[in-house]
C-alpha cells in the first residue's frame, strides 16, 4: 500500500510540473486514485472538503472582496503605486513587506485574500505584470507568520506541545526573533534574486483604469462641456418644490444629472446625494443641482429662478468625484446596426431606459456630437452613466449592445471611499481582533466576518459564489487527504524514524538539519498544520533521547512548516496566488528553491544561537 501511494504521489507530482491540466483537476486525480487504490475510504477522500482550512480560504475571499468593492484595494493599490514611485522593485518591497507583516497578526491566508486584489490592481498601475508580485505576497506571508504566536497555526502547535509535555512553551513575540530575519530573508532575496526568476505572464486581469478612460472621455466625448453647478437660494421660487413642476428640459432645454445635499441629515432621509433625481424629488436650501445645457440656457434659468451659479472648471479630478462612485459609475458602448437605439433621438442629460441610464456623451466618426435631438445611428459610441447593477442589467435587456470593459472589473477600481467603506474595515479589524484574540475557532471568526460583509452590502447577494476562487479552493480539498493517507500507511513515520534513527547519535546540528530537512519536505505536500502535528512528537523524543532542550527542535519544526516555498499545494497561500498570477507547477520550483536553501542555512545559524540546545 505504501508503494501504491507513493507512486500516486510521484504521478501527481509530474503533472504538476507538466502543466498541462488544471491543478485543481490534477488534485481531483489524485483524490479519486487514493480511493480507487483503496488506501482512503470515501468520508477520509473527501475529509479535505469539511477541513476548517478550505472553509476559512473560501470565507476570506469574501472578505477581500468586501473590501475591494467598498474601494480600499483600488485606494491602497494607488498608495502603493504612488510610494513606489512607478518603480517596480521598490512596489515589490511594498507589498513583500506589508504580507509579511500584517500576517503577523493575521493568518497567511487572511492576509493574501485582503492583499491579493490590491496587488493585482498595483501591479497593472506600475505598468508590470501580477505575476511579478504575487509570489512574493505568498512567500512574504508565510515568512511573516513566524512573527507572533498566533500568527501561523504551526506556532501554536509547537508551543502547545512543549506545555503538554511541561516544558514553557514560546511567548507571542517570541518566534519574532527567528521570524524577522526570515522575513527580511524574503523580501531581500525576492528584491534582488527573485524578481529575475518571476515568470511574466499576462492572465488578462487587467483592471481598466477610472482616470485614463475619463481623460479619453472628456477629449472625445466632449462630457465636461455644458455641465454646470446652481444652487437653489434662499429667494428662489425652487426652494420646497418637486423638479417636474418647473419642466426645466421643456422651458429652458437644461437636464438636471445630480443633486447634492448641502447639509445631510440621514436620519430624516436626506441622503448627501440625489445621483438621478426623479419628478418628484423636492429641492431644499443650499441644494446643488449639477445641470448640462447650453451656456444662454443655463442663464437665463439662473437669472428667472434666483439661483447661484458656482464656477467650477469640470476637469478629470472633478468629473470623476461628480459622476462615478460605489454605486454609480459611467462606461463606453458601442451601437451595433442590429440595436433598439438606432434611429431614436435623445438629449444629452436625457435617460434612454428605464434602468435610469444617463446619456451624457455620443462620439460619431471620432467627433464628438451636440444639440439637443441626436438620431442614433449604428457604430456611434455613447458614454451612459447609471448604477453598476443597472448598466450590467442593460446589455442583458437590450441586444446588439457592446459595452466596453467590464462594469464589474471598473467599480471595484473605484477609490472613492464611503460609509459602506468604513463598515468594510471595520468588519475587517473585527476579523484581526478575533483572530489575535482566538475569542473563537479561527474559520467561525472568519465565517462571521464573511457574512458581516453580504449582510451589509458590502458584496452583492449573487456576487458572493463569483467571489470565490474555486480553483484554489478545490485543490487545497482535493490535496489534504493526500497529508491523511501518509499516516494512515504509516509511511510518513517510517520515513521520520529512519531520520532519526541516522542522526539521533551524532551532533545535536546535524538532528536539527534533518528534523528541518524532513518537516519541509514533508510540508511541500501535507498541510503544513498536519506537518507540524506529525513531527512536533518526533523532534521532542529525538532531543529528550540526546537529554538536550527541545525549544530548539520545535522551533526548527515552526519554521520549517512554514517554509513550504516550492510547490503551490505547500501552504494555502501558494495555492491562493497561482490562478490570478498565471504560475505553473516549475515556477514554484525555480524561484522557491533558492529561497529555501537559504532558508535553511540562516535558520541552522540562528536558532542554535537564540535557543541553545543545553
Amino acid at each position: 500500500m505504501i508503494t501504491t501511494l507513493f507512486i500516486i504521489i510521484l504521478v501527481t507530482v509530474v503533472l504538476f510540473i507538466w502543466g498541462k491540466y488544471s491543478p485543481d483537476v490534477i488534485a481531483l486525480g489524485s483524490l479519486l486514485a487514493l480511493f480507487l487504490s483503496g488506501i482512503l475510504t470515501v468520508p477520509e477522500a473527501l475529509s479535505g472538503f469539511s477541513n476548517s482550512t478550505v472553509v476559512m480560504i473560501a470565507a476570506l475571499f469574501l472578505v477581500g472582496e468586501g473590501l475591494a468593492r467598498t474601494g480600499w484595494t483600488a485606494l491602497i493599490g494607488r498608495k502603493f503605486v504612488e510610494m513606489a514611485k512607478n518603480k517596480m522593485s521598490r512596489l515589490l518591497v511594498l507589498v513583500a513587506s506589508g504580507s509579511g507583516t500584517l500576517s503577523g497578526f493575521v493568518s497567511n491566508t487572511g492576509t493574501v485574500a485582503a492583499l491579493l486584489p490590491v496587488t493585482i490592481a498595483a501591479a497593472w498601475g506600475a505598468g508590470t505584470l501580477p505575476s511579478k508580485l504575487l509570489l512574493p505576497v505568498a512567500f512574504g506571508s508565510n515568512a511573516g507568520g513566524l512573527l507572533t504566536l498566533t500568527g501561523s497555526p504551526t506556532n501554536i502547535i509547537v508551543s502547545d506541545y512543549l506545555r503538554d509535555q511541561n516544558v514553557p512553551g514560546f511567548s507571542f513575540f517570541e518566534f519574532a526573533l527567528i521570524g524577522l530575519p526570515c522575513l527580511i530573508l524574503v523580501v531581500l532575496y525576492m528584491r534582488y534574486i527573485g524578481t529575475k526568476l518571476l515568470p511574466s505572464v499576462d492572465t488578462g486581469n487587467k483592471p481598466i483604469n477610472l482616470d485614463e478612460e475619463m481623460h479619453k472621455w472628456i477629449s472625445e466625448f466632449s462630457i465636461g462641456e455644458n455641465l454646470y453647478r446652481l444652487r437653489v437660494r434662499s429667494m428662489s421660487p425652487l426652494l420646497n418644490t418637486p423638479i417636474d413642476q418647473w419642466d426645466f428640459e421643456k422651458r429652458y432645454n437644461v437636464t438636471v444629472v445630480r443633486l447634492r445635499r448641502r447639509h445631510p441629515k440621514p436620519l430624516q432621509g436626506k441622503v448627501p446625494f440625489v445621483e438621478f433625481p426623479a419628478g418628484d424629488t423636492v429641492m431644499l436650501y443650499h441644494d446643488i443641482l449639477t445641470v448640462k445645457g447650453e451656456a444662454a440656457d443655463v442663464d437665463r434659468m439662473v437669472l428667472d429662478l434666483s439661483l447661484g451659479l458656482i464656477p467650477m472648471e469640470f476637469r478629470e479630478d472633478e468629473l470623476k468625484k461628480e459622476f462615478v462612485n460605489q454605486e454609480v459609475g459611467m462606461v463606453e458602448v458601442l451601437i451595433t446596426p442590429k440595436s433598439y437605439f438606432v434611429g431614436r433621438s435623445f438629449k444629452l442629460g436625457a435617460y434612454l431606459s428605464q434602468f435610469k441610464i444617463q446619456l451624457l456623451g455620443v462620439n460619431r466618426q471620432g467627433a464628438p456630437l451636440s444639440g439637443t435631438d441626436i438620431r442614433i445611428k449604428a457604430g456611434d459610441s455613447l458614454i451612459i452613466r447609471g448604477s453598476w447593477e443597472n448598466i450590467e442589467k442593460l446589455k442583458s435587456v437590450y441586444e446588439n449592445l457592446v459595452i466596453v470593459g467590464s462594469p464589474e472589473s471598473m467599480a471595484k477600481n473605484v477609490d472613492t471611499l464611503n460609509t459602506r467603506s468604513y463598515i468594510a474595515l471595520g468588519i475587517m479589524a473585527l476579523m484581526i481582533i478575533l483572530l489575535s484574540f482566538k475569542v473563537l475557532p479561527a474559520v467561525i471568526s472568519v465565517m462571521i466576518c464573511a457574512a458581516l460583509m453580504m449582510f451589509t452590502g458590502c458584496i452583492p447577494w449573487d456576487k458572493m459564489y463569483k467571489s470565490i476562487g474555486w480553483e484554489s479552493v478545490v485543490m487545497i480539498g482535493a490535496m489534504i487527504p493526500l497529508g491523511v493517507a501518509l499516516q494512515k500507511t504509516g509511511a510518513a513515520q517510517q520515513i521520520s524514524d529512519a531520520m532519526v534513527a541516522s542522526f539521533g547519535g551524532s551532533d545535536p546540528i546535524w538532528l536539527l538539519a534533518g528534523l528541518f530537512m524532513l518537516t519541509t519536505i514533508l510540508s511541500q505536500t501535507i498541510n503544513n498544520s498536519a506537518t507540524a502535528v506529525l513531527m512536533a512528537p518526533i523532534a521532542f523524543m529525538a532531543a529528550s533521547g540526546m537529554g538536550i532542550s527541545p525549544r530548539p527542535f520545535l522551533m526548527a519544526v515552526a519554521v520549517a512548516a512554514s517554509t513550504a516555498y516550492i510547490t503551490p499545494m505547500g501552504t494555502p497561500t501558494n495555492a491562493m496566488v497561482m490562478g490570478a498570477g498565471g504560475y505553473k507547477f516549475m515556477d514554484y520550483v525555480k524561484v522557491g528553491t533558492p529561497l529555501l536553501i537559504l532558508t535553511f542555512v540562516m535558520s541552522m545559524a540562528l536558532i542554535p544561537l537564540i535557543w541553545p540546545f543545553e
